[in-house]
């Protein structure tokens, strides 16, 4: 409630010393919140201590924060009137019998589902952080938007606890140790691909050969598939539906080709080269596959978000009463590799796994997940994980 409050607290003070940006969307993140505004000069970090200075100006004058409901038509023409036309195209996208309530502080109404605290004297303890670039709906064909992202906590004591824990983190930066140490860089002509210096590429070769032994202890075996891949296999797995929009493309000789986002694809395609009995399986297949994908250059951060990486990947091809056993064994080689890089303790305590179910959007029936689901779960259990 604080943080989601105090977005539109900067909203209000932005509104205020520039009153011809457009407001669209300020959700609550971890740790703060970001506001999107669509302004004709982008904002700059110089900009924030003014707007800071305004919200706490605004906070001073101890605001009412109140509730009022609309009918969608009725929002969207409140929106279009003040030439919030963000706002209204958000509304309009809503079903027409939703009413759709709004928060107001001053002279500032925005749309939200709230609560909000009941008055702006209860935002005490807030400072923001930093600006970036964020497309409209995070679509790269649409206006490119100035984002400001902020912190609010209860007091100030938890403010001033955060914001050492951010320097403190600040010094141990990976991109700054990458440059202090000659280890790598990044530069504009290449977003969100790495250049590997001698010094961090041998970093980079230690952590390979140690992976390719955990490879031959637990049985995989390591192969190596082609970069590019023409389309018309990427639309036989089903990538194509799910994937295409976060895919590289090139051509030759009047073909379509894919940059490869994942290995999948490649690992089906030396399975299926001869026959195999039951008695192969299970068959498992590891590779240091150098994957490029198409991510938005707003969630681009050092070499933690990228769009070409090395995924040590692997595929299992074994059949349904081996999928329990193959799995506890994959967790237990998981565990193993975070345990020798001083990321668990002997018990694991440090570890949280998480289960990635079904999505929307994706291949095969839902009978085929059911079992693969419960498979996953039992699995999981019998690892007591």
């Amino acid at each position: 409630m604080i943080r989601h409050s105090t977005a539109h607290l900067l909203a209000y003070a932005v509104k205020t010393l520039f009153p011809d940006a457009q407001v669209t969307i300020g959700p609550v993140i971890d740790n703060g919140f970001y506001y999107d505004f669509a302004c004709e000069r982008p904002f700059t970090p110089e900009d924030l201590p003014a707007i800071e200075a305004e919200m706490q100006k605004i906070v001073k004058e101890s605001l009412p924060v109140s509730r009022s409901v609309k009918s969608r038509d009725e929002a969207v023409a409140f929106f279009k009137g003040m030439g919030e036309a963000y706002k209204a195209e958000i509304i309009e996208s809503i079903p027409a019998n939703e009413d759709l309530s709004l928060y107001s502080q001053g002279e500032f109404t925005d749309l939200c589902r709230g609560p909000h605290v009941p008055g702006t004297d209860k935002l005490r303890a807030f400072k923001l952080m930093k600006v970036a670039g964020a497309y409209w709906r995070g679509d790269h064909n649409n206006q490119m938007l100035s984002r400001i992202y902020g912190t609010a906590w209860l007091n100030d004591k938890d403010l001033k606890a955060y914001l050492t824990q951010i320097e403190e983190a600040e010094k141990r930066d990976h991109r700054r140790i990458g440059k202090q140490q000659d280890l790598f860089h990044l530069q504009e002509e290449a977003p969100g691909l790495v250049f590997w210096h001698p010094k961090g590429w041998s970093i980079w070769q230690v952590v390979e050969q140690y992976m390719r032994n955990v490879y031959r202890k637990t049985g995989y075996g390591e192969v190596r598939c082609p970069q590019i891949l023409d389309v018309s296999l990427w639309q036989k797995s089903g990538h194509w539906d799910n994937y295409k929009d976060n895919m590289f493309f090139t051509e030759s000789e009047k073909r379509t080709y894919a940059v490869k986002p994942m290995n999948c694809p490649g690992h089906v395609q030396v399975f299926n080269q001869g026959l195999h009995s039951y008695r192969d399986l299970p068959i498992r297949y590891g590779e240091f596959g150098a994957c490029h994908r198409n991510e938005p250059s707003g969630a681009l951060h050092g070499i933690l978000r990228v769009r070409g990486f090395t995924q040590d990947d692997g595929h299992i091809f074994c059949t349904e009463a081996q999928i329990e056993s193959e799995v506890r064994a994959f967790h237990e080689q998981a565990l193993e590799v975070y345990r020798a890089f001083g990321m668990s303790g002997d018990s694991n305590e440090n570890v949280q796994i998480k289960i990635a179910l079904r999505p929307d959007s994706r291949l095969g029936d839902d009978a085929t997940w059911d079992k693969a689901e419960d498979a996953l779960r039992n699995a999981l259990r019998a690892s007591g994980v």
